[in-house]
Protein backbone atom coordinates (compact mmCIF):
# COMPACT_ATOMS: atom_id res chain seq x y z
CA UNK A 1 0.00 0.00 0.00
CA UNK A 2 1.27 3.56 -1.13
CA UNK A 3 1.43 5.59 2.10
CA UNK A 4 -0.93 8.36 2.64
CA UNK A 5 -0.25 11.80 2.33
CA UNK A 6 3.39 13.80 2.24
CA UNK A 7 4.77 12.85 5.57
CA UNK A 8 8.23 13.61 6.96
CA UNK A 9 10.92 10.45 6.77
CA UNK A 10 10.38 9.44 10.77
CA UNK A 11 6.54 8.78 9.59
CA UNK A 12 6.84 6.41 7.36
CA UNK A 13 6.32 2.31 7.67
CA UNK A 14 8.01 0.79 5.37
CA UNK A 15 6.90 -2.99 6.83
CA UNK A 16 8.36 -4.60 3.72
CA UNK A 17 11.98 -2.78 4.74
CA UNK A 18 12.62 -6.10 6.73
CA UNK A 19 16.33 -6.78 8.28
CA UNK A 20 17.77 -8.90 5.52
CA UNK A 21 19.11 -11.46 7.60
CA UNK A 22 15.76 -11.92 9.02
CA UNK A 23 14.40 -11.79 5.58
CA UNK A 24 16.96 -15.20 4.38
CA UNK A 25 14.91 -17.35 7.47
CA UNK A 26 11.46 -16.19 6.64
CA UNK A 27 11.43 -15.99 2.68
CA UNK A 28 7.79 -16.10 3.34
CA UNK A 29 6.95 -13.33 5.30
CA UNK A 30 5.60 -10.65 2.84
CA UNK A 31 3.09 -8.43 4.16
CA UNK A 32 -0.71 -8.96 4.81
CA UNK A 33 -2.33 -6.71 2.31
CA UNK A 34 -5.91 -5.44 2.66
CA UNK A 35 -9.24 -3.86 1.27
CA UNK A 36 -11.78 -1.93 0.87
CA UNK A 37 -15.35 -3.08 -0.06
CA UNK A 38 -18.26 -0.72 -1.54
CA UNK A 39 -21.89 -1.34 -2.45
CA UNK A 40 -23.05 1.10 -5.64
CA UNK A 41 -25.64 1.97 -7.91
CA UNK A 42 -23.55 1.43 -10.85
CA UNK A 43 -24.13 4.12 -13.54
CA UNK A 44 -22.63 6.42 -16.02
CA UNK A 45 -22.42 10.64 -15.55
CA UNK A 46 -23.35 12.16 -18.79
CA UNK A 47 -22.89 15.71 -19.43
CA UNK A 48 -24.73 17.52 -22.46
CA UNK A 49 -25.10 21.25 -23.37
CA UNK A 50 -28.01 21.80 -24.58
CA UNK A 51 -30.94 24.66 -25.29
CA UNK A 52 -33.81 25.29 -23.53
CA UNK A 53 -35.89 24.04 -26.51
CA UNK A 54 -34.59 20.38 -25.91
CA UNK A 55 -35.67 20.60 -22.28
CA UNK A 56 -39.13 21.26 -23.81
CA UNK A 57 -39.23 19.22 -26.36
CA UNK A 58 -38.97 15.95 -24.16
CA UNK A 59 -40.37 16.70 -20.85
CA UNK A 60 -37.68 18.21 -18.99
CA UNK A 61 -38.09 20.49 -15.91
CA UNK A 62 -35.29 22.86 -15.91
CA UNK A 63 -32.96 23.03 -12.55
CA UNK A 64 -34.71 19.43 -11.61
CA UNK A 65 -33.64 15.85 -11.58
CA UNK A 66 -36.74 13.66 -13.00
CA UNK A 67 -36.44 9.70 -13.23
CA UNK A 68 -37.13 8.79 -16.65
CA UNK A 69 -38.67 5.50 -18.06
CA UNK A 70 -35.98 3.53 -19.97
CA UNK A 71 -37.28 4.23 -23.06
CA UNK A 72 -37.71 8.12 -22.73
CA UNK A 73 -33.75 7.85 -21.66
CA UNK A 74 -32.71 6.24 -24.72
CA UNK A 75 -34.30 8.36 -26.94
CA UNK A 76 -32.51 11.50 -25.22
CA UNK A 77 -29.48 9.79 -25.07
CA UNK A 78 -29.77 8.89 -28.59
CA UNK A 79 -30.68 12.50 -29.68
CA UNK A 80 -27.72 13.98 -27.96
CA UNK A 81 -25.26 11.53 -29.60
CA UNK A 82 -26.58 11.93 -32.93
CA UNK A 83 -26.45 15.88 -32.65
CA UNK A 84 -22.78 15.74 -31.10
CA UNK A 85 -24.33 17.36 -27.59
CA UNK A 86 -22.38 15.41 -25.32
CA UNK A 87 -19.08 17.03 -23.36
CA UNK A 88 -18.16 14.09 -21.45
CA UNK A 89 -19.17 10.76 -20.13
CA UNK A 90 -17.32 9.15 -17.11
CA UNK A 91 -17.94 6.22 -14.74
CA UNK A 92 -20.16 7.53 -11.41
CA UNK A 93 -21.82 6.47 -8.40
CA UNK A 94 -20.60 8.02 -5.12
CA UNK A 95 -18.93 4.93 -4.12
CA UNK A 96 -17.91 4.10 -7.70
CA UNK A 97 -16.28 7.23 -7.80
CA UNK A 98 -14.78 6.80 -4.01
CA UNK A 99 -13.73 3.46 -4.69
CA UNK A 100 -11.73 4.77 -7.70
CA UNK A 101 -9.92 7.06 -6.05
CA UNK A 102 -8.97 5.08 -2.75
CA UNK A 103 -7.40 2.64 -5.67
CA UNK A 104 -5.53 5.43 -7.38
CA UNK A 105 -4.66 7.08 -3.94
CA UNK A 106 -3.46 3.79 -2.34
CA UNK A 107 -2.29 1.48 -5.40
CA UNK A 108 -4.46 -1.32 -3.48
CA UNK A 109 -7.34 -2.94 -3.93
CA UNK A 110 -10.72 -2.37 -3.83
CA UNK A 111 -13.65 -4.50 -4.01
CA UNK A 112 -17.06 -3.32 -5.57
CA UNK A 113 -20.75 -5.10 -5.15
CA UNK A 114 -23.24 -3.92 -7.84
CA UNK A 115 -24.58 -5.01 -10.94
CA UNK A 116 -23.05 -4.76 -15.07
CA UNK A 117 -25.06 -5.85 -18.38
CA UNK A 118 -24.44 -9.02 -18.91
CA UNK A 119 -23.87 -8.49 -22.78
CA UNK A 120 -21.35 -5.31 -23.35
CA UNK A 121 -20.62 -2.89 -26.90
CA UNK A 122 -18.55 -0.37 -27.67
CA UNK A 123 -19.25 2.66 -27.33
CA UNK A 124 -22.25 1.89 -24.72
CA UNK A 125 -22.50 3.42 -20.96
CA UNK A 126 -21.16 0.11 -19.63
CA UNK A 127 -18.32 -0.19 -21.94
CA UNK A 128 -17.58 3.40 -20.53
CA UNK A 129 -17.73 2.62 -17.06
CA UNK A 130 -15.31 -0.21 -17.39
CA UNK A 131 -13.09 2.26 -19.40
CA UNK A 132 -12.62 4.76 -16.61
CA UNK A 133 -12.73 2.77 -14.08
CA UNK A 134 -9.29 1.96 -12.10
CA UNK A 135 -8.02 -1.51 -13.03
CA UNK A 136 -7.38 -2.00 -9.17
CA UNK A 137 -11.25 -1.91 -8.52
CA UNK A 138 -11.84 -5.90 -8.52
CA UNK A 139 -14.99 -5.76 -10.29
CA UNK A 140 -15.59 -9.46 -10.11
CA UNK A 141 -18.35 -9.33 -7.89
CA UNK A 142 -20.49 -7.55 -10.02
CA UNK A 143 -23.55 -9.14 -10.60
CA UNK A 144 -24.66 -9.57 -14.82
CA UNK A 145 -28.17 -8.34 -15.69
CA UNK A 146 -29.90 -8.74 -18.46
CA UNK A 147 -30.33 -4.97 -19.21
CA UNK A 148 -28.40 -1.22 -18.99
CA UNK A 149 -26.59 -0.01 -15.94
CA UNK A 150 -28.03 3.23 -14.56
CA UNK A 151 -27.18 7.00 -16.59
CA UNK A 152 -27.28 10.60 -14.73
CA UNK A 153 -28.02 12.75 -17.89
CA UNK A 154 -26.91 16.41 -16.86
CA UNK A 155 -28.42 18.71 -19.72
CA UNK A 156 -26.75 22.06 -19.02
CA UNK A 157 -28.31 24.97 -20.70
CA UNK A 158 -26.35 28.34 -21.78
CA UNK A 159 -27.34 30.06 -18.53
CA UNK A 160 -25.73 27.32 -16.68
CA UNK A 161 -28.92 26.11 -15.65
CA UNK A 162 -28.03 22.12 -14.78
CA UNK A 163 -31.25 19.64 -15.31
CA UNK A 164 -30.97 16.03 -14.37
CA UNK A 165 -32.67 12.83 -16.31
CA UNK A 166 -32.12 9.73 -14.52
CA UNK A 167 -32.21 6.30 -16.03
CA UNK A 168 -32.11 3.72 -13.15
CA UNK A 169 -31.74 1.08 -15.70
CA UNK A 170 -31.23 -1.92 -13.56
CA UNK A 171 -28.85 -0.85 -11.47
CA UNK A 172 -31.02 -1.39 -7.78
CA UNK A 173 -31.07 -5.10 -8.54
CA UNK A 174 -28.22 -6.29 -6.54
CA UNK A 175 -29.56 -9.57 -4.65
CA UNK A 176 -28.17 -10.45 -1.29
CA UNK A 177 -27.43 -13.47 -2.50
CA UNK A 178 -24.51 -12.27 -4.78
CA UNK A 179 -22.73 -10.40 -2.15
CA UNK A 180 -19.44 -12.17 -0.79
CA UNK A 181 -19.27 -12.46 2.90
CA UNK A 182 -15.83 -13.27 3.12
CA UNK A 183 -14.95 -10.10 1.34
CA UNK A 184 -16.58 -7.72 3.41
CA UNK A 185 -16.02 -9.09 6.88
CA UNK A 186 -12.04 -9.26 5.75
CA UNK A 187 -12.57 -5.47 4.62
CA UNK A 188 -10.66 -1.91 6.16
CA UNK A 189 -14.11 -0.67 5.88
CA UNK A 190 -17.07 -1.32 4.09
CA UNK A 191 -18.90 2.21 2.13
CA UNK A 192 -22.39 2.60 1.65
CA UNK A 193 -24.42 5.63 0.32
CA UNK A 194 -28.16 6.57 1.54
CA UNK A 195 -29.14 6.54 -2.10
CA UNK A 196 -29.05 2.61 -1.75
CA UNK A 197 -32.40 2.64 0.77
CA UNK A 198 -33.85 4.86 -2.30
CA UNK A 199 -34.54 1.44 -4.65
CA UNK A 200 -38.94 0.37 -5.20
CA UNK A 201 -39.94 -2.43 -2.85
CA UNK A 202 -39.62 -5.23 -5.54
CA UNK A 203 -36.09 -4.07 -5.82
CA UNK A 204 -33.53 -5.93 -3.73
CA UNK A 205 -30.64 -3.20 -3.46
CA UNK A 206 -31.98 -2.03 0.19
CA UNK A 207 -32.24 -5.84 1.63
CA UNK A 208 -28.58 -6.07 0.56
CA UNK A 209 -26.97 -2.74 1.98
CA UNK A 210 -28.57 -3.99 5.27
CA UNK A 211 -27.34 -7.27 4.88
CA UNK A 212 -24.02 -6.10 3.99
CA UNK A 213 -23.75 -3.76 6.92
CA UNK A 214 -24.83 -6.49 9.32
CA UNK A 215 -21.95 -8.63 8.20
CA UNK A 216 -19.44 -5.85 8.51
CA UNK A 217 -20.73 -5.24 12.22
CA UNK A 218 -20.67 -8.76 13.31
CA UNK A 219 -16.75 -8.72 11.99
CA UNK A 220 -16.20 -5.50 13.37
CA UNK A 221 -15.54 -3.81 9.84
CA UNK A 222 -15.67 0.08 10.21
CA UNK A 223 -19.27 0.60 7.76
CA UNK A 224 -18.96 4.10 6.21
CA UNK A 225 -22.62 6.09 5.24
CA UNK A 226 -22.32 9.02 2.72
CA UNK A 227 -25.96 10.75 2.79
CA UNK A 228 -26.42 11.55 -0.97
CA UNK A 229 -28.35 14.80 -0.56
CA UNK A 230 -30.56 16.52 1.51
CA UNK A 231 -33.71 15.59 0.16
CA UNK A 232 -33.22 11.72 0.90
CA UNK A 233 -32.26 12.37 4.38
CA UNK A 234 -35.37 14.93 5.25
CA UNK A 235 -38.14 12.06 4.04
CA UNK A 236 -36.87 9.57 6.69
CA UNK A 237 -34.50 11.93 9.60
CA UNK A 238 -35.74 9.65 12.34
CA UNK A 239 -35.04 6.17 10.19
CA UNK A 240 -31.69 7.76 9.38
CA UNK A 241 -31.13 8.75 12.97
CA UNK A 242 -31.84 5.34 13.84
CA UNK A 243 -29.38 3.25 11.01
CA UNK A 244 -26.51 5.37 11.85
CA UNK A 245 -26.17 4.42 15.67
CA UNK A 246 -27.51 0.61 14.68
CA UNK A 247 -25.21 0.11 12.04
CA UNK A 248 -22.74 3.05 11.10
CA UNK A 249 -19.08 4.19 12.23
CA UNK A 250 -18.06 6.71 9.75
CA UNK A 251 -21.21 9.27 8.41
CA UNK A 252 -19.77 11.42 5.23
CA UNK A 253 -21.72 14.71 4.62
CA UNK A 254 -21.79 18.15 3.71
CA UNK A 255 -23.69 20.71 5.27
CA UNK A 256 -26.71 20.77 3.30
CA UNK A 257 -27.10 17.07 4.40
CA UNK A 258 -26.27 17.76 8.12
CA UNK A 259 -29.06 20.59 7.92
CA UNK A 260 -31.43 17.71 7.06
CA UNK A 261 -30.21 14.88 9.23
CA UNK A 262 -29.80 17.02 12.81
CA UNK A 263 -31.21 20.36 12.12
CA UNK A 264 -28.30 21.74 12.71
CA UNK A 265 -27.53 24.67 9.96
CA UNK A 266 -23.93 25.05 11.36
CA UNK A 267 -21.38 22.31 10.26
CA UNK A 268 -19.72 22.48 13.42
CA UNK A 269 -22.59 21.56 15.65
CA UNK A 270 -23.89 19.28 13.11
CA UNK A 271 -20.78 17.65 13.74
CA UNK A 272 -21.08 17.44 17.00
CA UNK A 273 -24.91 15.77 16.80
CA UNK A 274 -23.64 13.08 14.49
CA UNK A 275 -21.52 11.94 17.31
CA UNK A 276 -23.94 11.27 19.11
CA UNK A 277 -24.54 8.45 16.52
CA UNK A 278 -21.56 7.38 14.82
CA UNK A 279 -18.16 7.34 16.07
CA UNK A 280 -16.87 9.32 13.08
CA UNK A 281 -18.07 12.38 10.90
CA UNK A 282 -16.55 14.19 7.88
CA UNK A 283 -18.42 17.17 6.79
CA UNK A 284 -17.72 19.20 3.70
CA UNK A 285 -18.95 22.49 3.66
CA UNK A 286 -18.18 24.34 0.19
CA UNK A 287 -15.68 27.68 0.62
CA UNK A 288 -15.46 27.12 4.16
CA UNK A 289 -13.62 23.71 3.76
CA UNK A 290 -14.03 20.79 5.72
CA UNK A 291 -14.54 19.54 9.23
CA UNK A 292 -13.86 16.17 10.89
CA UNK A 293 -15.02 15.19 14.37
CA UNK A 294 -14.68 12.03 16.36
CA UNK A 295 -14.43 10.46 20.01
CA UNK A 296 -11.00 9.87 21.51
CA UNK A 297 -9.83 8.75 24.81
CA UNK A 298 -8.69 10.98 27.19
CA UNK A 299 -5.22 8.95 27.82
CA UNK A 300 -4.62 9.24 23.79
CA UNK A 301 -5.56 13.10 23.69
CA UNK A 302 -3.03 15.84 21.68
CA UNK A 303 -3.16 19.24 22.10
CA UNK A 304 -2.48 21.09 18.77
CA UNK A 305 -0.04 23.64 18.24
CA UNK A 306 -1.99 25.86 15.90
CA UNK A 307 -4.19 28.62 16.86
CA UNK A 308 -7.46 27.75 18.91
CA UNK A 309 -9.89 28.05 16.87
CA UNK A 310 -13.43 30.22 17.80
CA UNK A 311 -16.91 28.50 17.03
CA UNK A 312 -20.14 26.93 18.14
CA UNK A 313 -17.78 24.92 20.44
CA UNK A 314 -14.92 27.50 21.66
CA UNK A 315 -11.39 26.35 21.07
CA UNK A 316 -12.89 23.24 19.24
CA UNK A 317 -9.44 22.27 17.58
CA UNK A 318 -7.73 21.55 20.76
CA UNK A 319 -7.28 18.17 21.05
CA UNK A 320 -6.71 18.05 16.79
CA UNK A 321 -3.54 16.07 16.56
CA UNK A 322 -5.39 13.32 18.60
CA UNK A 323 -6.15 9.88 16.62
CA UNK A 324 -10.02 9.12 16.48
CA UNK A 325 -10.94 5.87 18.11
CA UNK A 326 -14.36 4.08 18.31
CA UNK A 327 -16.12 5.31 21.44
CA UNK A 328 -16.63 1.98 22.52
CA UNK A 329 -13.07 1.54 22.88
CA UNK A 330 -12.78 4.45 25.01
CA UNK A 331 -12.08 4.21 28.64
CA UNK A 332 -12.90 7.83 29.40
CA UNK A 333 -14.13 9.44 25.70
CA UNK A 334 -14.08 12.82 24.75
CA UNK A 335 -14.72 14.72 21.66
CA UNK A 336 -12.09 15.95 18.92
CA UNK A 337 -12.80 18.18 16.27
CA UNK A 338 -10.79 19.85 13.77
CA UNK A 339 -10.90 22.26 10.75
CA UNK A 340 -9.38 23.12 7.54
CA UNK A 341 -9.86 25.86 4.81
CA UNK A 342 -9.86 25.01 1.29
CA UNK A 343 -6.66 24.43 0.04
CA UNK A 344 -4.47 27.27 -1.80
CA UNK A 345 -8.20 29.31 -1.32
CA UNK A 346 -9.79 26.94 -3.54
CA UNK A 347 -9.18 27.01 -7.19
CA UNK A 348 -8.71 29.78 -9.23
CA UNK A 349 -11.19 28.44 -11.89
CA UNK A 350 -14.13 25.11 -10.40
CA UNK A 351 -14.41 22.93 -13.41
CA UNK A 352 -16.16 20.64 -11.05
CA UNK A 353 -18.09 20.01 -7.84
CA UNK A 354 -19.74 17.02 -8.31
CA UNK A 355 -17.04 14.01 -6.30
CA UNK A 356 -15.11 16.50 -4.46
CA UNK A 357 -16.97 15.24 -1.25
CA UNK A 358 -15.78 11.56 -2.72
CA UNK A 359 -12.58 12.66 -3.01
CA UNK A 360 -12.35 14.01 0.55
CA UNK A 361 -13.73 10.82 1.69
CA UNK A 362 -11.32 8.16 0.06
CA UNK A 363 -8.41 10.44 1.67
CA UNK A 364 -10.01 9.02 4.88
CA UNK A 365 -10.46 5.68 3.92
CA UNK A 366 -7.04 5.39 2.45
CA UNK A 367 -5.46 6.93 5.99
CA UNK A 368 -8.21 3.92 7.91
CA UNK A 369 -6.74 1.26 5.79
CA UNK A 370 -3.30 2.15 6.33
CA UNK A 371 -4.12 1.96 9.93
CA UNK A 372 -5.29 -1.40 9.21
CA UNK A 373 -2.69 -2.57 6.95
CA UNK A 374 -0.08 -1.38 9.23
CA UNK A 375 -1.77 -3.28 12.57
CA UNK A 376 -1.77 -6.11 10.92
CA UNK A 377 2.24 -5.72 9.41
CA UNK A 378 3.42 -4.29 12.63
CA UNK A 379 1.21 -5.68 15.27
CA UNK A 380 3.68 -4.14 18.01
CA UNK A 381 4.17 -0.79 17.17
CA UNK A 382 3.82 1.93 19.49
CA UNK A 383 1.15 3.27 17.02
CA UNK A 384 -1.34 0.57 18.09
CA UNK A 385 -1.59 0.68 21.46
CA UNK A 386 -4.74 1.61 21.85
CA UNK A 387 -7.52 1.05 18.89
CA UNK A 388 -7.25 3.70 16.81
CA UNK A 389 -9.64 4.26 13.37
CA UNK A 390 -6.89 6.33 11.70
CA UNK A 391 -3.05 6.26 11.08
CA UNK A 392 -3.10 9.63 11.16
CA UNK A 393 -3.92 12.61 13.63
CA UNK A 394 -7.60 13.93 12.76
CA UNK A 395 -5.42 17.22 11.54
CA UNK A 396 -2.75 15.27 9.39
CA UNK A 397 -6.12 13.66 7.67
CA UNK A 398 -8.18 16.81 7.55
CA UNK A 399 -5.31 17.90 4.94
CA UNK A 400 -4.77 15.28 2.87
CA UNK A 401 -8.55 15.15 2.20
CA UNK A 402 -8.61 18.65 1.31
CA UNK A 403 -5.52 18.32 -1.08
CA UNK A 404 -7.67 15.15 -2.46
CA UNK A 405 -10.47 17.08 -2.83
CA UNK A 406 -8.95 20.29 -4.61
CA UNK A 407 -7.23 17.69 -7.46
CA UNK A 408 -11.23 16.88 -8.17
CA UNK A 409 -12.50 20.93 -8.23
CA UNK A 410 -10.15 21.58 -11.23
CA UNK A 411 -11.04 18.42 -13.37
CA UNK A 412 -14.13 17.63 -15.28
CA UNK A 413 -14.02 14.31 -14.21
CA UNK A 414 -15.15 13.29 -10.50
CA UNK A 415 -12.21 10.59 -10.44
CA UNK A 416 -8.91 10.95 -10.35
CA UNK A 417 -6.52 9.56 -13.05
CA UNK A 418 -3.57 9.62 -10.84
CA UNK A 419 -2.32 9.83 -7.42
CA UNK A 420 -1.15 13.15 -5.54
CA UNK A 421 2.38 14.31 -6.65
CA UNK A 422 5.33 13.20 -4.38
CA UNK A 423 6.72 16.62 -4.23
CA UNK A 424 4.89 20.20 -5.32
CA UNK A 425 7.22 23.00 -5.76
CA UNK A 426 3.52 24.90 -4.78
CA UNK A 427 3.15 23.23 -1.64
CA UNK A 428 5.19 24.40 1.08
CA UNK A 429 6.07 21.77 4.24
CA UNK A 430 4.58 23.80 7.00
CA UNK A 431 1.26 22.08 4.77
CA UNK A 432 1.85 19.20 5.86
CA UNK A 433 3.76 20.23 9.16
CA UNK A 434 2.15 19.04 12.57
CA UNK A 435 1.30 15.73 14.49
CA UNK A 436 0.80 12.85 12.59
Amino acid sequence: MKFPGQRKHKHFFPVEARDPRLSELLPDNKPVSGHVCGIDQVLVDIEAHVEPEFLARHGLSRGHSLLLAPERADAIYRELLEQGLIVSEFAGGTIGNTLHNYSVLADDRSVLFGVMSETIRVGTSAYRYLCTTSSRVDLNYLQPVAGSIGQCITLITPDGERSFAINKGMMDRLSPDHLDREQIQSASALVLTAYLMRCEAHEPMADSARQAAEWARQAGVPVVLTMGTRFIVEDRRDWWQQFIRDHVTLVAMNEDEGLALTGEADPLAACDRVLEWADLVLCTAGPAGLYLAGHADEEQLRETSRPLLPGRIPEFNRFEYSRPMRRADCRRPRRIYTHISPYMGGPARIKNTNGAGDAALAALLHDMAANDYHRQNVPGSAKHRARHLTYSSLSQVSKYANRVSFEVLVQHSPRLSRGLPEREDSLEEAYWAGEA
